[in-house]
């Protein structure tokens, strides 16, 4: 009798301290997920660093197979290549690229304005595309013709006070934004540069927090998911140098205003799997609508052969060993990814299901060999 009553207590306890770490556990997965929704811009910006330092090693690699010697040599090696390489195009073509960023920039505002005016004529309301300089030019001819007899009127203070807090908000807000995209890029620069120098040591320092029996497991999976972002990251630095050069050479014979940086545009979109190729295109084809329609015929054409290169040549080439998703996982990936998180969650939706890929494949891996059977 005596017995049972104990076994009764024991096993209340037992379902009581079962109850109790899994109300924990549900509270500390809540606080994880409100931390890393609170801290997302950070996180992203971190795994930016990350891809960096994989990009740094994967190079540093690649120049052991060139040349021996040790890690920090060939890195160092590596960063004096890449920041002459970007000395040389700002030296070189710096001229080049602001006159051709100037032509498009007024070539693609000059075919707005002609497309709300087509569409205007056409019973189309295009008020939400303000020009600027159209709506200053309007507003300026109004107010001219509404006091033509009228001598010049100075403003009242008040108007003074309002334009000049108006002004230096704007300024604020500049210059705000400006050290906030040029710390990041700075962030993502050292941070990959620590992490390209040293990178076993930054592996052994997480493999300390893991339990002694999954230390080999652990290690695998780190190992993998370097290896998986190390060969998507070379295959398309690849990619994006490829359709660079085919825009830019194809876009300078057809005779389209800023070749050299509607091919720079088309190979950075690149990084962007779907949605950026939508971008680019419609940026050619916008930037060739002044050429007259032999040009945007072709500038077209030159679009569709890239991306049918790219979709069906290059990309199953370079990538075919380095990550298999299907494209609708992709798709939705980046859709779900880029309206929680906006442009970060766009553009680092592919390398993020990489990873999860691959954590997904070691947790499970008599199903993902089934499925690769």
């Amino acid at each position: 009798m005596e017995g049972s009553v104990e076994g009764g207590i024991g096993g209340r306890d037992g379902l009581a301290r079962q109850i109790a770490i899994g109300g924990i556990g549900i509270v500390v997965f809540a606080a994880f997920l409100a931390l890393a929704w609170y801290s997302a811009a950070t996180l992203f910006l971190l795994f930016a660093g990350i891809l960096f330092g994989v990009f740094l090693n994967a190079m540093t690699d690649l120049l052991r197979h060139v040349m021996g010697g040790n890690h920090t040599l060939r890195l160092v090696i590596v960063c004096l290549l890449f920041t002459g390489i970007l000395s040389g195009v700002v030296v070189l073509g710096g001229a080049t690229i602001a006159q051709q960023v100037t032509a498009l920039s007024s070539t693609i505002r000059s075919q707005i304005g002609h497309v709300k005016g087509y569409l205007e004529d056409h019973g189309i309301d295009t008020s939400f595309v303000n020009l600027g300089s159209n709506s200053a030019q309007s507003g300026s001819a109004t107010s001219s013709d509404a006091a033509p007899s009228r001598g010049p009127k100075l403003p009242d203070a008040g108007a003074i006070a309002s334009g000049t807090g108006a002004i230096v908000s704007q300024t604020v807000r500049i210059i705000a934004g400006l050290f906030e995209g040029v710390g990041n890029f700075f962030v993502v620069i050292f941070l990959g540069l620590l992490l390209a120098a040293q990178p076993t040591i930054y592996r052994d320092g997480i493999l300390r927090f893991v339990p002694r029996r999954h230390s080999r497991e652990a290690k695998g999976l780190i190992d993998d998911i370097g290896e998986t972002l190390r060969r998507w990251l070379l295959g398309q630095m690849a990619t994006m140098s490829s359709l660079f050069l085919l825009t830019w050479i194809g876009l300078t014979i057809i005779g389209v205003p800023g070749a050299l940086v509607l091919g720079f545009l088309t190979g950075l979109l690149t990084f962007i799997p779907n949605v950026g190729a939508i971008l680019a295109g419609f940026l050619i084809v916008l930037a060739s609508l002044g050429s007259g329609l032999t040009a945007i015929i072709s500038a077209f054409g030159l679009y569709l052969a890239v991306q049918f290169l790219e979709g069906n040549v290059l990309t199953p080439l370079i990538q075919r060993h380095a990550i298999s998703i299907p494209p609708a996982t992709l798709f939705a990936a980046q859709i779900f990814l880029g309206v929680l998180f906006g442009l970060w969650g766009l553009a680092l939706a592919l390398p993020l299901i990489a990873v999860i890929k691959v954590v997904l494949n070691h947790v499970w891996p008599d199903q993902a060999e089934a499925a690769a059977v």
